[in-house]
């Protein structure tokens, strides 16, 4: 069995690590039982991606779940958001078998509870690996007196058409779409999504094989969207669009072959549910652009601001109601998706919202993209506590700085802005900037990269 510390594979909101060094099916069986024992659970659904590893990592993890007491419906192949979505409709706890865009020797296992809400530290998961400790050091559980049983079930259509009743495509302009798979679930997916729409389809890397044989899959790394620039312009394409591994996360490529920000495709979104759902909460993390709730506030909608990460973006939405909320990492949720995250749905959005004018991608979201981004710069150091209080005694005695500790550290004056965040799994310092013209964030970084890797 893998035995090696579960602190390297039990992360923030979910379980990853090397097959079959850190994780294999004896040690996923362990966690199967603990997640039945954590959540209270009587019945489970079970999903997994495309990675060779995949199906018997799911099926043992189903195994541990029987073994105590737990009935499990399994629904093999499947998105991360199509396993939230049998979570919420089937209202069981669900484990999704993925490493996301982790290359091919990685998996792990994203948890939720019933109604997919989010397993992380500080709602199970903890628990979950303390019990797994546990029982590596003094034996496994002994079996539930009655074990339970292991069922099958396809969930795909009724997924889709649950996406599609949440988004009006009726009345759509024909598009031409370019999609980028990169040999994830968005091959698994799309194809039953877009069926019957006013779509012509141009599939890229629809084949599933989770040794991600064309690039990694993984949209936000712009090396990674390359061949999808370049299909989009020899196909004359109205828009493109990128899914990460699992197709939680989708990326959006417009006409002229060039990135839209996430933060715009929030603002986008927003304006969109806000016309539902007038007077809404949408939530966006401390690193999407200032046009996210400035876009809110214009549209009569209430902007909260939360710390980067899936979990604390779901609790807030519980917390608040809020109908929707955006990542600077094309995640978006949807309050009338059980709060959780489908880069399907915004894809959804997008097409909708494209399709119902005549104009292109670029002169639609020009009005949501008002500041110059600097995007997510990784820096290495030795001291990442050192670094930030190095770079935060060098703004202080600027008189228009004020300074906020929400999530790392976040300096803001009346031009620009920076975050400044410690990775809780790497010795990295993440920075964003954003000013309002290129001139000044380009300053502002340099100056603030120059302070962290001094």
């Amino acid at each position: 069995m893998a035995v090696a510390d579960l602190g390297q594979i039990v992360k923030a909101y979910d379980v990853r690590g090397v097959y079959p060094d850190q994780l294999d099916d004896r040690l996923v069986e362990l966690f199967g039982a603990a997640f039945v024992e954590v959540t209270g659970a009587t019945a489970i659904v079970v999903g997994h991606d495309m990675r060779p590893s995949s199906p018997h990592l799911s099926a043992s993890f189903a195994k541990g779940a029987v073994r105590r007491g737990a009935d499990a419906t399994l629904i093999g192949l499947c998105s991360t958001d199509q396993l939230y979505y049998a979570s919420g409709a089937l209202d069981l706890p669900g484990a999704m078998f993925t490493a996301s865009h982790n290359p091919a020797r990685y998996n792990g296992i994203k948890m939720c509870r019933a109604g997919a809400a989010p397993v992380g530290q500080d709602t199970g998961l903890a628990e979950i690996r303390e019990l797994v400790e546990t029982w590596l050091a003094e034996g496994p559980p002994e079996d539930a007196a009655k074990p339970g049983t292991i069922t099958q079930r396809d969930t795909l259509t009724d997924y889709a058409a649950h996406l599609l009743s949440l988004v009006d495509l009726s009345a759509n302009r024909p598009l031409k779409v370019v999609v980028d798979a990169g040999n994830g679930m968005g091959g698994h997916t799309v194809p039953t999504v877009f069926a019957g729409l006013a779509v012509d389809l141009v599939p890229m890397y629809f084949e599933l094989d989770g040794t991600f044989p064309n690039h990694e899959a993984n949209p936000l790394d712009p090396r990674n969207i390359v061949d999808l620039q370049a299909r989009v312009l020899s196909e004359g394409a109205d828009l493109g669009l990128a899914f990460d591994g699992d197709a939680d996360r989708c990326f959006v490529v417009d006409e002229r072959g060039r990135g839209v920000s996430p933060s715009a495709i929030t603002a986008l979104v927003a304006e969109r549910e806000l016309a539902k759902h007038p007077g809404g909460t949408v939530i966006h993390n401390l690193i999407t652009s200032l046009s996210v709730p400035e876009v809110v506030r214009e549209h009569g909608g209430k902007p909260v601001r939360t710390r980067v990460g899936h979990s604390f973006i779901k609790a807030e939405m519980a917390r608040t109601g809020a109908i929707f909320g955006g990542e600077h990492s094309a995640h978006y949720y949807f309050r009338e998706f059980w709060n959780a995250d489908t880069g399907m749905l915004a894809a959804l959005h997008v097409l909708a919202a494209l399709g119902g004018q005549s104009g292109p991608l670029s002169e639609l979201v020009a009005s949501y993209d008002r500041y110059a981004g600097s995007g997510e710069i990784n820096s290495t150091v030795d001291d990442q506590q050192a670094r930030l209080a190095a770079v935060r005694n060098a703004f202080a005695d600027r008189e228009d700085v004020t300074f906020d500790d929400l999530d790392g550290l976040t300096v803001t004056t009346p031009d620009w802005w920076f975050n400044l965040r410690a990775s809780n799994t790497e010795p990295l310092l993440r920075l964003n900037v954003e000013a309002r013209d290129e001139p000044t964030m380009t300053k502002v970084r340099d100056e603030t990269l120059a302070l962290i890797r001094s």
